[in-house]
């Protein structure tokens, strides 16, 4: 039965052409959508990876213009001396531009390179895997420490330890720990490959983190400004907290998301729409046909079935060529996503598309169903 119904169907492209071209590119939306959701969803649900509560980022430009590596230690040493006396500080950490939640990367072939000295785990209460963090041992260390995440030590040395291996196009670069991966673009984001390096003694600071007790209010915010605009007269000085940072940078993760559902969902009405008149168009068109297979034996349920089945058989001529799309971006690695992401969201596509035509067509099949053979042989 399904063979014939397919050879009827497939006898009628050309009448059926716009719906299946609708439904075909519903099917590739659908994709486009659940692709983003599935990987968000999948990146939500992993861990942060670090702290973010109670935690400022202070920004400045700091008017130090000396090449002395000794001058600039010590005052940027007092400066944290002095922050950290205040009331309700309890860490404080320098760090490159890149602090958590800035929409601003450094990268270097793919990897994240994140500059932070010794106070950097404290702060953000990031986890080790293996080995330690910076500490003052590695002022006389005879090569560069490094500290690598999770993810690019499983890329780099799978299950191998990493403590101890070099890095660098020299070597020049010896890991000595590994930290748990982070998510410092935010919730919907991926962790990435990011390499911690520790500063030079003559590299000048822009970026300070801070972290506070739960009980800092913002009279402790107004002492921490002060306290940096006495010792940089001369600099734009700002402070914004991480969890304002992070509500920004995930709403920013859902606007493509947000457009592209929007599009979506008027692909969806448009279809439905299509595919439920085009449904009624044949009952009334083929008034004849349904009676005359009533008056030889055939029940309402069968005829609701012939042309539910129909509708599925379109939707199925559209899911196939789709599918064939959709299936080039796991095989050729597009956008770098892991493949289950693709595959699950070509399942989800797939139900959702079968869904909405059985939605659309049970109402026109039950309608069909309750004509009566005497009424329709009479019309005719």
């Amino acid at each position: 039965m399904f063979r014939h119904l397919f050879r009827m169907m497939w006898n009628k492209k050309k009448e059926n052409f716009l719906l299946i071209t609708e439904m075909l590119i519903s099917f590739l939306v659908l994709f486009a959508v659940f692709t983003l959701l599935v990987y968000y969803y999948s990146n939500y649900r992993k861990p942060m990876g670090f702290e973010y509560e109670n935690v400022w980022v202070a920004h400045f430009s700091s008017p130090i213009k000396t090449s002395d590596t000794d001058s600039l230690k010590q005052f940027f040493e007092l400066l944290k001396k002095n922050i950290k006396a205040l009331p309700d500080v309890e860490e404080i950490s320098y760090c490159s531009t890149n602090v958590p939640f800035a929409q601003n990367t450094i990268e270097n072939n793919g990897v994240e390179w994140i500059s932070a000295d010794d106070g950097y785990t404290r702060v953000l209460n990031i986890g080790l895997e293996e080995g330690r963090w910076f500490s003052s041992k590695d002022d006389v260390s005879k090569y560069k420490p490094i500290v690598i995440n999770s993810s690019l030590k499983h890329e780099l040395f799978g299950n191998e330890a990493a403590v101890g291996k070099m890095m660098g196009e020299k070597k020049e670069q010896q890991i000595i720990g590994v930290v748990a991966d982070t998510k410092f673009d935010g919730d919907y984001s991926s962790a990435g490959k990011a390499t911690f390096n520790r500063p030079d003694s003559n590299d000048v600071f822009e970026h300070m983190l801070i972290k506070v007790s739960p009980d800092a209010n913002p009279a402790l915010e107004g002492r921490v400004y002060k306290t940096l605009a006495g010792y940089m007269k001369e600099s734009n000085i700002e402070i914004e907290h991480l969890t304002n940072k992070r509500t920004s940078i995930n709403y920013f993760a859902l606007v493509p998301m947000i457009v592209l559902s929007i599009v979506c969902c008027f692909l969806i009405i448009n279809v439905a729409l299509g595919l439920f008149g085009v449904l009624w168009y044949n009952i009334n068109k083929r008034k004849g046909e349904i009676g005359l297979r009533r008056a030889v034996g055939a029940t309402g349920n069968a005829v609701s079935f012939q042309l539910v089945s129909e509708a599925l058989i379109l939707a199925t001529l559209s899911i196939t060529v789709g599918t064939f799309f959709a299936i080039q971006f796991p095989l050729l690695n597009v956008f770098d996503l892991p493949a289950g992401v693709y595959i699950a969201a070509i399942l989800l596509s797939v139900l959702f598309i079968y869904f909405l035509v059985l939605i659309c067509s049970f109402y026109p099949g039950r309608q069909a169903a309750a004509i009566f053979p005497a009424v329709a042989l009479h019309e005719e």
